[in-house]
C-alpha cells in the first residue's frame, strides 16, 4: 500500500503549513472512516451536509492514524499532531493516488458501462490472475473517492489493477481515467441507467466514452461493437488500438457457438476456433463480458489455455447472477445488486431459457434513476414477460406496480402479485414455494431485495 514520510507527502502536495517537526513520521495506507483506521493510516476528512470529518481528526490520530489532511478553509487546525493543510482534501487524495499509480510498475485496466461493469471486472481480474499479481476494485469503490482509495491500497508488488469506473454525470469518468491512466479500457454497453442525470442514451454514451481521456497512447480500447451509439462515438477518436466485442460477425471477437445449462455457458469464439471456453456464470449476456475479458487477456499476452483456466475458476462478486438454495430446496438467482431495463430484460430472458424447473417465479423491484419515462420503462418490462415460460410474477416498490400493470396485459390476475411491503411479499411467496422452483430476484440496489432472500433462507 501507499507508504510515505510526511516529508515525501509535502513534495507531492501543495502543503500550506510547516510540518518540519513531523518530517520523519511515516504514513501507511489511507482511510476516510475513523471506525476503520489502520495503524499508520493517513486520515482524509470530508465536509458533508450534516457532518464535518475534521471534527474526528484527533480521534483518528488516537485510533492509530499517523497523520491527517486538513482543508485550509476549516479554521484552527491542531498544531500538536501531524495535520497536513491543503486546498482540498479530496483533490489531495486524488493527487496522491495518481502519484502512487505512476510510482508502481503497474498496468491498469479501466472498466465502465451501464451494465456488467462488476462482472466484467471479475472476469478480467480472474483471467489476468493466471499470469500476473492482480488486484481489483472491491465493493462499490468505483467513484471519485473509492477509485483513489483502491489505488492507494494496492500492494507495492502489484502488476495489474482492474478498476471499475462508475458515474452519474458528465466529467466523472474523465476524472477517474485521468487519475488512473489505464493501459486498457472497456465499455461494456450503453443502457438506460442515469437517464435522470444525462437526459438520453446519447448522453450516457458520451459520458462513458470519457474513459479514453486518460488511456495510454498505446493502450487498448475495447467496446461493445453492436451498440450504434458507440460506433458513432468512436469515429472522432484518435486511438491506435481499438477492438470490439458482441454477437455480430463485424466485431473483432464474437461467439461462433453457444451452449447453456444451469451451471453456465460453453462457447467458442472467432479468435480461437475449435477452443471451447466455459463461463460458470448464468446468462447469455455475460458471454459478451467474457469476450471483452478475452480481448484484454490477449492484449496482456495470455495464451488460450491460460484464458480457459482463468475463466473456469471464476467467482463473481455477490448478488450478481448468484445461484443459491432456499430452505425448501428452491433455486434462487440473486441478481439484486442493480438493475436497468437492459439488465432486467436479460435476466428475465435467462429465466425463460433455463430448463428443469416446474415453476419459474420472478421477483422484480424498482429500477431507479430512469428519468421522466420511468413508469413506461417499468410497464414495458411487465409486457415482455412470457406467461408460457414464467408462472408467477411478484413486484416490489412503487415503480414495481407498473411492472405488474404491464404483466397484467398478458397474465391472469391471480399470477401477478404486487407489494410495497417486504414482509407481506415474503410471506405470500413462501406460501407458494414447494421446493422445485426457480426464483429470480432483480431490482436496483436501493430496493434491498436480498432481505427477502434472507427471509426465504432463514
Amino acid at each position: 500500500m501507499f507508504e510515505k514520510t510526511i516529508r515525501d507527502i509535502c513534495t507531492i502536495l501543495d502543503v500550506k503549513n510547516d510540518l518540519s517537526v513531523f518530517d520523519s513520521v511515516v504514513v501507511k495506507g489511507v482511510s476516510i472512516d475513523t471506525r476503520k483506521i489502520g495503524s499508520g493510516n493517513l486520515f482524509v476528512p470530508f465536509k458533508g451536509e450534516n457532518v464535518d470529518g475534521h471534527q474526528f481528526v484527533r480521534q483518528a490520530i488516537d485510533n492509530g492514524a499517523s497523520a491527517a489532511l486538513w482543508d485550509i478553509n476549516v479554521p484552527n487546525p491542531p498544531e500538536d499532531i501531524p495535520v497536513i493543510v491543503v486546498e482540498d482534501p479530496l483533490l489531495a487524495l486524488q493527487s496522491l493516488a495518481n502519484h502512487y499509480r505512476h510510482e508502481l510498475d503497474l498496468k491498469v485496466v479501466g472498466i465502465t458501462g451501464s451494465n456488467g461493469k462488476t462482472t466484467t471486472k471479475d472476469i478480467v481480474a480472474n483471467l489476468l490472475s493466471v499470469k500476473y499479481r492482480v488486484h481489483k476494485t472491491q465493493g462499490n469503490y468505483n467513484n471519485h473517492i473509492g477509485l483513489p482509495l483502491t489505488i492507494l491500497s494496492l500492494p507495492q508488488d502489484s502488476e495489474v489493477a482492474v478498476l471499475e469506473m462508475g458515474m452519474s454525470g458528465f466529467g466523472e469518468i474523465e476524472l477517474l481515467s485521468t487519475i488512473s491512466q489505464p493501459d486498457a479500457a472497456i465499455i461494456t454497453n450503453i443502457g438506460e441507467s442515469h437517464l435522470q442525470d444525462l437526459g438520453s442514451r446519447e448522453g450516457i454514451a458520451k459520458a462513458k466514452l470519457e474513459i479514453v481521456k486518460g488511456l495510454k497512447p498505446d493502450g487498448l480500447f475495447a467496446y461493445y461493437g453492436d451498440e450504434p451509439l458507440l460506433q458513432d462515438g468512436v469515429k472522432g477518436l484518435d486511438l491506435k488500438h481499438m477492438e470490439t466485442f458482441g454477437r455480430s460477425e463485424a466485431n473483432s471477437i464474437y461467439p461462433t457457438k453457444i451452449e447453456m445449462n444451469n451451471q453456465g455457458s460453453y462457447f467458442e469464439t472467432s479468435v480461437a476456433e475449435g477452443e471451447t471456453f466455459f463461463l460458470p456464470v448464468l446468462g447469455q449476456h455475460n458471454i459478451h463480458n467474457a469476450l471483452a475479458g478475452i480481448l484484454i487477456a490477449r492484449h496482456f499476452g495470455l495464451s488460450v489455455d491460460e484464458m480457459k483456466e482463468g475463466m473456469q475458476s471464476l467467482k463473481l462478486t455477490q448478488m450478481r447472477m448468484e445461484m443459491v438454495e432456499g430452505k425448501k430446496g428452491e433455486s434462487i438467482i440473486n441478481d439484486a445488486y442493480n438493475a436497468s431495463p437492459t439488465s432486467m430484460k436479460a435476466a428475465i430472458g435467462l429465466v425463460s431459457e433455463l430448463e428443469g424447473f416446474r415453476t419459474k417465479i420472478l421477483v422484480l423491484g424498482d429500477m431507479l434513476e430512469l428519468g421522466d419515462d420511468e413508469e413506461e420503462f417499468h410497464q414495458e418490462i411487465g409486457r415482455l414477460i412470457d406467461q408460457e415460460k414464467v408462472q408467477q410474477v411478484f413486484t416490489f416498490g412503487r415503480l414495481g406496480t407498473f411492472i405488474a400493470k404491464g404483466a397484467l396485459e398478458n397474465f391472469p390476475e391471480e399470477r401477478i402479485h404486487s407489494f410495497t411491503d417486504k414482509e407481506s411479499l415474503t410471506n405470500e411467496l413462501s406460501s407458494l414455494i414447494k421446493g422445485d422452483e426457480l426464483i429470480l430476484f432483480k431490482a436496483s440496489r436501493g430496493m434491498k431485495l436480498e432481505e427477502i432472500i434472507e427471509g426465504l433462507m432463514a
